[in-house]
């Protein structure tokens, strides 16, 4: 497995960044992955209920669901080990103590973090704050 384990060091290297692009969760029935790889998703997760797939808000307007929630990405740029133990954890409670919600995917490379649109700058100024505070 590659990538960095301790936590210390994963906090201290994370550097957020945010993607100015807006996101929209979505739950499909009749759709499969292929069907919803046209759409141009930078997630999808099988679930017993259904496909939920992450797409840009553009993409999900062509599906007529643009006007669900919106979320930002921020993606920790430290490259996490998927056994690293605490992360997910860590920056959970900082963006909790703000009342940030916080739903995080963890990808091979980076772990990254969706939050409601009108919260993302002061998450990504939460986590820059945790990060400066482990050097």
């Amino acid at each position: 497995m590659t990538g960095e384990t301790d936590l210390k060091t994963l906090i201290s290297h994370m550097r957020p960044m945010l993607d100015p692009e807006p996101y929209v969760f979505c739950t499909f029935t009749a759709r499969d992955f292929q069907d919803l790889a046209d759409y141009g998703p930078v997630g999808l997760f099988a679930e017993t209920e259904g496909t939920t797939a992450i797409l840009p808000v553009e993409r999900a307007r062509e599906l007529g669901l643009g006007d669900a929630e919106w979320f930002r990405r921020i993606t920790l740029t430290v490259h996490s080990s998927l056994e690293a133990v605490g992360l997910t954890a860590a920056i959970s409670s900082a963006l909790a103590e703000r009342g940030i919600s916080a739903n995080v995917v963890a990808a091979y490379f980076h772990d990254h973090i969706f939050v409601p649109e009108e919260k993302a700058d002061e998450a990504l100024k939460t986590l820059r704050e945790l990060a400066d505070s482990t050097l």
